[in-house]
């Protein structure tokens, strides 16, 4: 599965209908129709995303949106739910976090507390961090390992794949996400649309 591959089937993903456990659900089916090879590069594929978006200006923008309450755990789970979006709103987030302010699942909280949110609102998607797991587990009968197999297979692809793919630097847990991008990176629509204390307590 190389990142076309990926990405068109992210991109599906993105155009189904249902609840994120349905569309979840959906995602470890065509896992489950594919080699489970497939799932190891798929989580390659999504960690690697994950990485690129996991920039201070983006952990910025969604602590704006969620009014201050995004947690480590919450910014990881946001940039899994950002991957899951697809390609073209990915990208465009990427390079500019205030483009958030034109996709349709952040423009549905605003003027909301965020005590109102129903849980598939969040924009956070923690269970697409598990499908492609699950997938490989059930694939090659290693259920009862927790995930080890699986663990050690996408650290070596991941290692054979280091040329192709971006390396960017690794924060430690508890650290405000790093990136390249300038600290006082301006998301002036995201402000607009959450004033502080507007979604939250």
């Amino acid at each position: 599965m190389n990142e076309d591959a990926f990405w068109a089937l992210i991109d599906e993903l993105s155009r189904r209908t249902g609840n994120l456990d349905e569309r979840t659900e959906w995602l470890r089916a065509e896992l489950l129709r594919r080699p489970a090879a497939e799932s190891v590069e798929f989580q390659v594929r999504l960690d690697d995303a994950c990485e690129v978006a996991g920039t201070r200006a983006l952990w910025r923008a969604a602590n704006r949106i969620e009014s201050g309450a995004c947690t480590d755990d919450g910014f990881h789970y946001f940039t899994l739910w950002l991957v899951g979006q697809g390609r073209k709103v990915y990208d465009s987030v990427v390079a500019d976090p205030d483009a958030l302010a034109d996709v349709a699942g952040v423009r549905a909280l605003v003027g909301r507390h965020r005590d109102e949110w129903d849980d598939d609102e969040w924009p956070e998607w923690e269970g697409l961090d598990y499908v492609a797991q699950d997938a490989y587990d059930e694939l090659t009968g290693q259920e009862d390992d927790c995930g080890e197999e699986f663990d050690d297979a996408v650290d070596e692809r991941a290692e054979e794949l280091a040329d192709e793919l971006s390396d960017p630097e690794e924060w430690e847990e508890g650290d405000e996400p790093r990136g390249s991008r300038p600290e006082g990176v301006a998301i002036p629509r995201l402000v607009a649309l959450f004033p502080l204390g507007a979604s939250g307590s």
